[in-house]
Protein backbone atom coordinates (compact mmCIF):
# COMPACT_ATOMS: atom_id res chain seq x y z
CA UNK A 1 0.00 0.00 0.00
CA UNK A 2 1.49 3.52 -0.85
CA UNK A 3 1.78 6.44 1.90
CA UNK A 4 -1.23 8.38 2.85
CA UNK A 5 -0.47 11.14 0.67
CA UNK A 6 0.23 9.14 -2.79
CA UNK A 7 -2.99 8.59 -4.63
CA UNK A 8 -4.04 5.64 -6.24
CA UNK A 9 -3.37 6.61 -10.09
CA UNK A 10 -6.44 5.08 -11.96
CA UNK A 11 -6.01 2.41 -14.47
CA UNK A 12 -5.81 3.62 -18.16
CA UNK A 13 -7.86 1.76 -20.71
CA UNK A 14 -6.30 0.62 -23.69
CA UNK A 15 -7.51 2.34 -26.83
CA UNK A 16 -8.94 -1.08 -28.19
CA UNK A 17 -10.95 -1.56 -25.27
CA UNK A 18 -12.00 2.33 -25.44
CA UNK A 19 -13.35 2.41 -29.19
CA UNK A 20 -15.01 -1.23 -28.73
CA UNK A 21 -17.12 -0.17 -25.61
CA UNK A 22 -17.74 3.70 -27.17
CA UNK A 23 -18.72 1.66 -30.25
CA UNK A 24 -21.15 -0.97 -28.29
CA UNK A 25 -22.26 2.17 -26.40
CA UNK A 26 -23.43 4.07 -29.67
CA UNK A 27 -24.94 0.79 -30.80
CA UNK A 28 -26.62 1.02 -28.07
CA UNK A 29 -27.92 4.18 -27.57
CA UNK A 30 -29.11 4.02 -31.14
CA UNK A 31 -30.67 0.41 -30.84
CA UNK A 32 -32.76 1.55 -27.85
CA UNK A 33 -34.20 4.71 -29.35
CA UNK A 34 -35.27 3.23 -32.34
CA UNK A 35 -36.48 0.35 -30.24
CA UNK A 36 -38.60 2.19 -28.04
CA UNK A 37 -39.01 4.70 -30.74
CA UNK A 38 -40.78 1.74 -32.76
CA UNK A 39 -42.24 0.07 -29.70
CA UNK A 40 -44.16 3.23 -28.89
CA UNK A 41 -45.53 3.64 -32.40
CA UNK A 42 -46.42 0.53 -33.12
CA UNK A 43 -48.87 0.32 -29.33
CA UNK A 44 -50.15 3.51 -30.44
CA UNK A 45 -50.98 2.42 -33.90
CA UNK A 46 -52.57 -0.71 -32.25
CA UNK A 47 -54.05 1.05 -29.57
CA UNK A 48 -55.27 3.64 -31.87
CA UNK A 49 -56.91 1.06 -34.58
CA UNK A 50 -58.75 -0.82 -31.56
CA UNK A 51 -60.11 2.55 -29.89
CA UNK A 52 -61.00 3.49 -33.36
CA UNK A 53 -63.10 0.14 -34.22
CA UNK A 54 -64.70 0.27 -30.73
CA UNK A 55 -65.76 3.98 -31.57
CA UNK A 56 -67.22 2.85 -34.63
CA UNK A 57 -68.99 0.02 -33.42
CA UNK A 58 -70.94 2.02 -30.79
CA UNK A 59 -71.78 5.20 -32.91
CA UNK A 60 -73.09 2.85 -35.81
CA UNK A 61 -75.38 0.98 -32.81
CA UNK A 62 -76.22 4.64 -32.04
CA UNK A 63 -77.52 5.41 -35.58
CA UNK A 64 -78.76 2.19 -35.50
CA UNK A 65 -81.53 2.74 -32.37
CA UNK A 66 -82.46 6.49 -33.41
CA UNK A 67 -83.59 5.43 -36.96
CA UNK A 68 -85.24 2.27 -35.92
CA UNK A 69 -87.27 1.94 -32.61
CA UNK A 70 -86.01 -1.28 -31.30
CA UNK A 71 -86.43 -3.35 -27.82
CA UNK A 72 -84.43 -5.28 -25.71
CA UNK A 73 -85.95 -8.03 -27.68
CA UNK A 74 -84.46 -7.24 -30.72
CA UNK A 75 -80.70 -7.46 -29.55
CA UNK A 76 -81.26 -11.36 -27.50
CA UNK A 77 -79.02 -13.56 -28.59
CA UNK A 78 -82.20 -16.00 -29.01
CA UNK A 79 -83.98 -13.68 -31.75
CA UNK A 80 -83.95 -14.34 -35.17
CA UNK A 81 -81.87 -12.62 -36.73
CA UNK A 82 -79.93 -11.38 -33.72
CA UNK A 83 -76.63 -11.71 -35.91
CA UNK A 84 -77.66 -8.74 -38.10
CA UNK A 85 -78.18 -6.32 -34.39
CA UNK A 86 -74.94 -7.91 -33.03
CA UNK A 87 -71.87 -5.73 -33.65
CA UNK A 88 -68.99 -7.60 -34.73
CA UNK A 89 -65.71 -8.42 -32.24
CA UNK A 90 -67.96 -7.14 -29.02
CA UNK A 91 -69.47 -8.41 -26.41
CA UNK A 92 -73.04 -7.50 -25.78
CA UNK A 93 -75.53 -7.64 -22.82
CA UNK A 94 -79.20 -6.17 -22.94
CA UNK A 95 -80.65 -4.09 -20.28
CA UNK A 96 -84.11 -4.16 -19.55
CA UNK A 97 -86.70 -0.88 -18.80
CA UNK A 98 -85.76 -1.16 -15.19
CA UNK A 99 -81.72 -1.23 -15.76
CA UNK A 100 -81.98 -5.26 -14.98
CA UNK A 101 -80.35 -7.87 -16.89
CA UNK A 102 -82.26 -9.44 -19.19
CA UNK A 103 -79.68 -11.48 -21.32
CA UNK A 104 -76.52 -11.67 -20.16
CA UNK A 105 -72.92 -11.51 -21.90
CA UNK A 106 -70.17 -14.12 -21.84
CA UNK A 107 -68.66 -13.21 -19.27
CA UNK A 108 -71.15 -10.96 -17.60
CA UNK A 109 -70.41 -7.29 -17.44
CA UNK A 110 -71.44 -4.49 -14.56
CA UNK A 111 -73.77 -2.46 -14.60
CA UNK A 112 -73.70 0.46 -12.71
CA UNK A 113 -76.34 3.43 -11.71
CA UNK A 114 -75.54 5.28 -14.77
CA UNK A 115 -75.93 2.10 -17.00
CA UNK A 116 -79.38 1.79 -15.51
CA UNK A 117 -80.48 5.50 -15.55
CA UNK A 118 -79.09 5.40 -19.12
CA UNK A 119 -81.80 2.61 -19.81
CA UNK A 120 -84.85 4.43 -18.07
CA UNK A 121 -83.66 7.36 -20.33
CA UNK A 122 -86.25 8.70 -23.26
CA UNK A 123 -83.95 9.68 -26.02
CA UNK A 124 -82.24 7.02 -28.05
CA UNK A 125 -78.70 6.98 -28.60
CA UNK A 126 -77.78 8.60 -24.92
CA UNK A 127 -74.16 6.85 -24.34
CA UNK A 128 -72.36 6.08 -21.30
CA UNK A 129 -68.73 4.86 -21.59
CA UNK A 130 -66.31 2.90 -19.14
CA UNK A 131 -62.94 2.88 -19.65
CA UNK A 132 -60.79 0.16 -18.10
CA UNK A 133 -63.48 -2.44 -16.23
CA UNK A 134 -62.07 -4.88 -15.14
CA UNK A 135 -63.84 -8.17 -15.77
CA UNK A 136 -62.36 -11.14 -15.14
CA UNK A 137 -58.99 -11.44 -15.98
CA UNK A 138 -59.58 -9.24 -18.54
CA UNK A 139 -59.70 -5.82 -18.93
CA UNK A 140 -62.58 -4.03 -21.15
CA UNK A 141 -63.74 -0.94 -22.88
CA UNK A 142 -67.75 -0.78 -21.99
CA UNK A 143 -70.46 1.76 -23.88
CA UNK A 144 -74.16 1.50 -22.82
CA UNK A 145 -76.56 3.36 -25.24
CA UNK A 146 -79.98 4.23 -24.59
CA UNK A 147 -82.53 2.51 -26.46
CA UNK A 148 -85.40 5.27 -25.99
CA UNK A 149 -88.54 6.20 -24.50
CA UNK A 150 -87.24 3.59 -21.47
CA UNK A 151 -87.28 0.61 -23.21
CA UNK A 152 -83.63 -0.75 -22.04
CA UNK A 153 -79.93 -0.51 -23.21
CA UNK A 154 -77.27 -2.22 -25.13
CA UNK A 155 -74.26 -2.43 -23.65
CA UNK A 156 -71.11 -2.64 -25.99
CA UNK A 157 -67.93 -4.08 -24.58
CA UNK A 158 -64.82 -4.76 -26.27
CA UNK A 159 -61.57 -6.81 -24.32
CA UNK A 160 -58.35 -4.50 -24.26
CA UNK A 161 -55.88 -6.91 -22.38
CA UNK A 162 -55.94 -9.13 -25.57
CA UNK A 163 -54.21 -5.90 -26.93
CA UNK A 164 -51.90 -5.13 -24.15
CA UNK A 165 -50.90 -8.98 -23.88
CA UNK A 166 -50.00 -8.73 -27.53
CA UNK A 167 -47.70 -5.54 -27.02
CA UNK A 168 -45.98 -7.04 -24.43
CA UNK A 169 -45.06 -9.91 -26.37
CA UNK A 170 -43.86 -7.18 -28.65
CA UNK A 171 -42.19 -5.54 -26.05
CA UNK A 172 -40.03 -8.61 -24.89
CA UNK A 173 -39.16 -9.40 -28.19
CA UNK A 174 -37.72 -5.94 -29.00
CA UNK A 175 -36.09 -5.99 -25.78
CA UNK A 176 -34.24 -9.61 -26.54
CA UNK A 177 -33.28 -7.82 -30.12
CA UNK A 178 -32.01 -4.86 -28.48
CA UNK A 179 -29.66 -7.05 -26.28
CA UNK A 180 -28.92 -9.21 -29.72
CA UNK A 181 -27.88 -5.52 -31.58
CA UNK A 182 -26.20 -4.29 -28.65
CA UNK A 183 -24.05 -7.47 -28.21
CA UNK A 184 -23.02 -8.13 -31.47
CA UNK A 185 -21.98 -4.50 -31.73
CA UNK A 186 -20.06 -4.60 -28.47
CA UNK A 187 -18.19 -8.11 -30.10
CA UNK A 188 -17.77 -6.29 -34.25
CA UNK A 189 -16.87 -3.10 -32.32
CA UNK A 190 -13.94 -5.24 -30.57
CA UNK A 191 -12.67 -7.06 -33.67
CA UNK A 192 -12.79 -3.40 -35.36
CA UNK A 193 -10.95 -2.14 -32.47
CA UNK A 194 -8.17 -4.51 -32.73
CA UNK A 195 -7.90 -4.82 -36.79
CA UNK A 196 -7.45 -0.84 -36.57
CA UNK A 197 -5.38 -0.90 -33.35
CA UNK A 198 -3.18 -3.48 -34.40
CA UNK A 199 -0.54 -1.16 -35.90
CA UNK A 200 -0.91 1.54 -33.42
CA UNK A 201 0.28 -1.17 -30.92
CA UNK A 202 2.80 -2.35 -32.97
CA UNK A 203 4.06 1.11 -33.72
CA UNK A 204 3.61 1.59 -29.44
CA UNK A 205 5.48 -2.06 -29.30
CA UNK A 206 8.54 0.00 -31.03
CA UNK A 207 8.23 3.50 -29.69
CA UNK A 208 8.91 1.84 -26.12
CA UNK A 209 11.27 -0.52 -27.34
CA UNK A 210 12.99 2.71 -28.23
CA UNK A 211 12.30 4.05 -24.90
CA UNK A 212 13.56 1.18 -23.34
CA UNK A 213 16.96 0.56 -24.70
CA UNK A 214 17.48 3.72 -26.61
CA UNK A 215 18.24 2.15 -30.17
CA UNK A 216 17.12 4.25 -32.99
CA UNK A 217 18.30 1.57 -35.59
CA UNK A 218 15.24 -0.32 -34.99
CA UNK A 219 12.45 -1.85 -37.63
CA UNK A 220 9.57 0.01 -37.34
CA UNK A 221 6.29 -1.72 -39.18
CA UNK A 222 5.11 0.27 -42.14
CA UNK A 223 1.86 -0.82 -43.87
CA UNK A 224 -0.93 0.77 -45.70
CA UNK A 225 -1.61 4.35 -46.79
CA UNK A 226 -4.08 5.66 -44.32
CA UNK A 227 -3.30 7.91 -41.20
CA UNK A 228 -1.54 4.76 -39.58
CA UNK A 229 0.69 4.19 -42.23
CA UNK A 230 1.71 8.03 -42.74
CA UNK A 231 2.21 7.88 -38.89
CA UNK A 232 4.25 4.58 -39.29
CA UNK A 233 6.10 6.26 -42.32
CA UNK A 234 6.79 9.09 -40.05
CA UNK A 235 7.82 8.08 -36.98
CA UNK A 236 10.15 5.68 -39.39
CA UNK A 237 11.64 8.44 -40.55
CA UNK A 238 12.08 10.46 -37.79
CA UNK A 239 13.79 7.60 -36.54
CA UNK A 240 16.07 7.49 -38.94
CA UNK A 241 16.78 11.29 -38.70
CA UNK A 242 17.32 11.35 -35.21
CA UNK A 243 19.92 7.81 -35.68
CA UNK A 244 21.96 10.19 -37.79
CA UNK A 245 22.21 13.12 -35.70
CA UNK A 246 23.26 10.91 -33.25
CA UNK A 247 26.02 9.89 -35.38
CA UNK A 248 26.96 13.26 -36.30
CA UNK A 249 26.81 14.39 -32.98
CA UNK A 250 29.03 11.45 -31.56
CA UNK A 251 31.44 11.76 -34.92
CA UNK A 252 31.76 15.58 -34.01
CA UNK A 253 32.69 15.15 -30.48
CA UNK A 254 35.06 12.51 -31.35
CA UNK A 255 36.82 14.87 -34.56
CA UNK A 256 36.51 17.72 -32.26
CA UNK A 257 37.72 16.17 -28.84
CA UNK A 258 40.57 14.90 -31.57
CA UNK A 259 41.13 18.28 -33.11
CA UNK A 260 41.30 20.20 -29.73
CA UNK A 261 44.18 17.77 -28.40
CA UNK A 262 47.19 19.13 -30.45
CA UNK A 263 46.40 23.09 -29.69
CA UNK A 264 45.73 22.08 -26.00
CA UNK A 265 48.82 20.06 -25.88
CA UNK A 266 50.86 23.17 -27.26
CA UNK A 267 49.59 25.03 -25.31
CA UNK A 268 50.32 22.74 -22.18
CA UNK A 269 53.84 22.65 -23.43
CA UNK A 270 54.18 26.76 -23.95
CA UNK A 271 52.61 27.79 -20.61
CA UNK A 272 55.09 25.30 -19.05
CA UNK A 273 58.08 27.33 -20.32
CA UNK A 274 56.39 30.66 -19.41
CA UNK A 275 57.63 29.15 -16.08
CA UNK A 276 61.14 29.35 -17.05
CA UNK A 277 60.52 32.77 -19.25
CA UNK A 278 63.43 34.57 -17.08
CA UNK A 279 65.97 32.30 -17.92
CA UNK A 280 65.11 32.10 -21.85
CA UNK A 281 66.41 35.17 -24.27
CA UNK A 282 64.27 37.92 -25.72
CA UNK A 283 64.37 36.55 -28.89
CA UNK A 284 62.83 33.04 -27.49
CA UNK A 285 60.72 35.11 -25.26
CA UNK A 286 58.82 36.73 -27.90
CA UNK A 287 58.58 33.78 -30.23
CA UNK A 288 56.81 31.97 -26.83
CA UNK A 289 54.60 34.39 -26.55
CA UNK A 290 53.66 34.50 -30.90
CA UNK A 291 53.28 31.15 -30.28
CA UNK A 292 50.71 31.30 -27.47
CA UNK A 293 48.37 34.33 -28.98
CA UNK A 294 48.23 32.03 -32.37
CA UNK A 295 47.60 28.76 -30.34
CA UNK A 296 44.88 31.12 -28.72
CA UNK A 297 43.19 32.10 -31.74
CA UNK A 298 43.37 29.14 -33.45
CA UNK A 299 41.85 27.42 -30.25
CA UNK A 300 39.06 30.22 -30.44
CA UNK A 301 38.13 29.76 -34.04
CA UNK A 302 38.08 26.34 -33.75
CA UNK A 303 35.61 26.48 -30.78
CA UNK A 304 33.79 29.61 -32.60
CA UNK A 305 33.69 27.12 -35.86
CA UNK A 306 32.20 24.22 -33.46
CA UNK A 307 29.53 26.34 -32.33
CA UNK A 308 28.62 27.66 -35.86
CA UNK A 309 28.70 23.80 -36.69
CA UNK A 310 25.99 23.13 -33.52
CA UNK A 311 23.79 25.86 -34.37
CA UNK A 312 23.52 25.13 -37.90
CA UNK A 313 21.81 21.46 -37.01
CA UNK A 314 19.19 22.90 -35.36
CA UNK A 315 18.99 26.47 -36.39
CA UNK A 316 15.52 27.43 -35.24
CA UNK A 317 15.58 31.22 -37.26
CA UNK A 318 12.64 30.96 -39.28
CA UNK A 319 12.79 30.65 -43.41
CA UNK A 320 11.56 33.81 -45.18
CA UNK A 321 12.42 35.28 -48.98
CA UNK A 322 16.36 35.98 -49.03
CA UNK A 323 17.53 37.73 -52.50
CA UNK A 324 21.15 35.81 -52.59
CA UNK A 325 22.70 38.43 -54.48
CA UNK A 326 21.86 41.37 -52.27
CA UNK A 327 22.99 38.77 -49.40
CA UNK A 328 26.25 38.38 -51.47
CA UNK A 329 27.07 41.99 -51.73
CA UNK A 330 26.04 42.75 -47.71
CA UNK A 331 28.75 39.55 -46.88
CA UNK A 332 31.57 41.11 -49.35
CA UNK A 333 31.56 44.49 -47.70
CA UNK A 334 33.34 43.25 -44.12
CA UNK A 335 35.18 40.84 -45.80
CA UNK A 336 36.68 43.60 -48.33
CA UNK A 337 37.13 45.24 -44.81
CA UNK A 338 38.96 42.64 -43.22
CA UNK A 339 41.24 41.56 -46.22
CA UNK A 340 41.93 44.78 -48.16
CA UNK A 341 40.70 42.36 -51.20
CA UNK A 342 38.86 43.24 -54.20
CA UNK A 343 35.13 41.36 -54.24
CA UNK A 344 32.88 41.47 -57.05
CA UNK A 345 29.50 40.13 -57.31
CA UNK A 346 27.77 38.78 -60.59
CA UNK A 347 24.38 38.17 -60.17
CA UNK A 348 22.05 36.80 -63.02
CA UNK A 349 18.32 35.86 -63.30
CA UNK A 350 15.93 35.63 -60.44
CA UNK A 351 18.50 34.71 -57.31
CA UNK A 352 15.82 35.34 -54.57
CA UNK A 353 14.68 32.04 -52.68
CA UNK A 354 13.48 31.22 -49.59
CA UNK A 355 16.14 30.58 -46.49
CA UNK A 356 17.25 31.72 -43.42
CA UNK A 357 19.31 34.45 -44.24
CA UNK A 358 21.85 33.95 -40.68
CA UNK A 359 22.61 29.79 -42.19
CA UNK A 360 23.19 31.30 -45.39
CA UNK A 361 25.60 34.53 -44.30
CA UNK A 362 27.98 32.26 -42.30
CA UNK A 363 27.82 30.00 -44.84
CA UNK A 364 28.73 32.76 -47.45
CA UNK A 365 31.07 34.52 -45.48
CA UNK A 366 33.04 31.02 -44.99
CA UNK A 367 33.90 30.47 -48.91
CA UNK A 368 34.90 34.38 -49.20
CA UNK A 369 36.78 34.09 -46.41
CA UNK A 370 38.79 30.72 -47.01
CA UNK A 371 39.08 31.94 -50.66
CA UNK A 372 41.13 35.05 -49.28
CA UNK A 373 43.15 32.77 -46.93
CA UNK A 374 44.08 30.81 -49.81
CA UNK A 375 44.72 33.28 -51.88
CA UNK A 376 46.96 35.23 -49.45
CA UNK A 377 48.66 38.07 -51.15
CA UNK A 378 46.94 38.15 -54.78
CA UNK A 379 45.79 40.74 -57.02
CA UNK A 380 43.36 38.79 -58.91
CA UNK A 381 39.65 40.00 -57.28
CA UNK A 382 37.95 37.28 -55.42
CA UNK A 383 34.22 36.72 -57.80
CA UNK A 384 30.72 35.86 -55.80
CA UNK A 385 28.69 34.60 -59.04
CA UNK A 386 24.78 34.13 -58.10
CA UNK A 387 22.60 32.23 -61.18
CA UNK A 388 19.25 32.21 -60.66
CA UNK A 389 17.39 29.21 -62.92
CA UNK A 390 16.13 29.83 -66.51
CA UNK A 391 13.18 27.49 -65.36
CA UNK A 392 11.69 26.65 -61.67
CA UNK A 393 15.11 24.93 -59.84
CA UNK A 394 18.25 26.14 -57.41
CA UNK A 395 19.94 28.95 -57.30
CA UNK A 396 23.70 28.43 -57.83
CA UNK A 397 26.01 30.43 -55.15
CA UNK A 398 29.79 30.45 -56.72
CA UNK A 399 33.04 31.96 -55.06
CA UNK A 400 35.55 32.08 -57.46
CA UNK A 401 39.70 32.55 -56.64
CA UNK A 402 42.79 32.73 -57.99
CA UNK A 403 44.41 30.81 -55.84
CA UNK A 404 46.90 27.11 -55.48
CA UNK A 405 43.64 25.82 -56.65
CA UNK A 406 42.52 22.43 -55.01
CA UNK A 407 44.20 19.00 -56.16
CA UNK A 408 42.13 16.40 -57.66
CA UNK A 409 42.21 13.94 -55.14
CA UNK A 410 41.16 16.50 -52.42
CA UNK A 411 38.05 17.53 -54.34
CA UNK A 412 35.75 14.60 -52.64
CA UNK A 413 36.70 15.31 -49.24
CA UNK A 414 36.98 19.01 -48.97
CA UNK A 415 33.69 19.59 -47.20
CA UNK A 416 34.20 16.80 -44.43
CA UNK A 417 34.43 17.92 -41.15
CA UNK A 418 37.92 18.85 -40.07
CA UNK A 419 39.78 17.60 -43.32
CA UNK A 420 42.88 19.49 -44.53
CA UNK A 421 44.42 19.18 -47.83
CA UNK A 422 48.63 18.18 -47.34
CA UNK A 423 49.25 21.65 -48.22
CA UNK A 424 46.97 23.41 -46.63
CA UNK A 425 47.87 21.99 -42.54
CA UNK A 426 50.82 24.73 -42.67
CA UNK A 427 47.96 27.55 -43.06
CA UNK A 428 45.64 28.71 -40.07
CA UNK A 429 41.98 27.20 -39.71
CA UNK A 430 40.03 24.33 -38.04
CA UNK A 431 38.93 22.25 -41.60
CA UNK A 432 35.19 23.26 -40.34
CA UNK A 433 34.40 25.95 -42.68
CA UNK A 434 33.29 24.31 -45.90
CA UNK A 435 32.07 21.36 -43.66
CA UNK A 436 29.38 24.36 -42.14
CA UNK A 437 28.96 25.50 -46.08
CA UNK A 438 27.54 21.68 -46.64
CA UNK A 439 25.47 21.31 -43.56
CA UNK A 440 23.79 25.11 -44.26
CA UNK A 441 22.77 23.61 -48.46
CA UNK A 442 21.59 20.65 -47.09
CA UNK A 443 19.56 22.67 -44.78
CA UNK A 444 18.53 24.12 -47.55
CA UNK A 445 17.54 21.54 -49.77
CA UNK A 446 20.81 21.85 -52.10
CA UNK A 447 24.19 20.46 -52.25
CA UNK A 448 27.82 21.69 -51.72
CA UNK A 449 30.47 21.61 -55.05
CA UNK A 450 34.14 22.45 -55.74
CA UNK A 451 36.00 22.00 -58.82
CA UNK A 452 39.27 23.06 -60.27
CA UNK A 453 38.79 26.69 -62.10
CA UNK A 454 40.42 27.06 -65.80
CA UNK A 455 43.17 29.31 -65.99
CA UNK A 456 44.02 28.46 -62.12
CA UNK A 457 42.50 28.57 -59.01
CA UNK A 458 39.22 27.09 -57.57
CA UNK A 459 35.60 27.55 -57.55
CA UNK A 460 33.49 26.19 -54.47
CA UNK A 461 29.47 27.27 -53.99
CA UNK A 462 26.59 25.50 -53.35
CA UNK A 463 23.19 25.74 -54.19
CA UNK A 464 19.75 26.66 -52.51
CA UNK A 465 16.16 25.91 -52.63
CA UNK A 466 14.81 27.03 -55.70
CA UNK A 467 14.68 29.67 -57.69
CA UNK A 468 12.01 32.03 -59.75
CA UNK A 469 12.08 32.26 -63.40
CA UNK A 470 14.46 34.46 -64.82
CA UNK A 471 13.63 38.37 -64.90
CA UNK A 472 16.73 40.42 -65.01
CA UNK A 473 20.38 40.00 -65.06
CA UNK A 474 22.91 42.27 -63.30
CA UNK A 475 26.56 43.00 -62.15
CA UNK A 476 27.76 44.57 -59.46
CA UNK A 477 31.30 45.55 -57.79
CA UNK A 478 31.50 45.98 -53.95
Amino acid sequence: MGGPGRARRPRLLSLRTTFAVSFATVAAAVTVLVGVLSYNAAARLVRVDHETVFGQVVQDLRGEVRQIRMTPADFSSTAPGHDLVRPARTDVQVLGPDGTVSDPSSPRLPVTAADRATARAATAGRIVQHKDVHVGDGVYRIATVALGDGRGAVQVAQEFSDTEELLRALQRRTLLLMAAVVTAAGLFGWWLARRITRRLVALTAAAEDVARTRRLGIQVPVTGYDEVGRLGRAFDRMLGRLAQSEEDQRRLVQDAGHELRTPLTSLRTNISLLRRIDELPPEAREELVADLGQEARELTDLVNELVDLAAGQSDTEPARRVDLAELAREVAVPVRRRTGRKITVRASGETAAVGRPGMLTRALSNLVENAAKFDHGGTAPIEIAVAGPARPGPVRIEVLDRGPGIADADLDRVFDRFYRAADARSLPGSGLGLSIVREVALAHGGAPFAHRRDGGGSVIGFTVGAGMPEEDEGEGEV
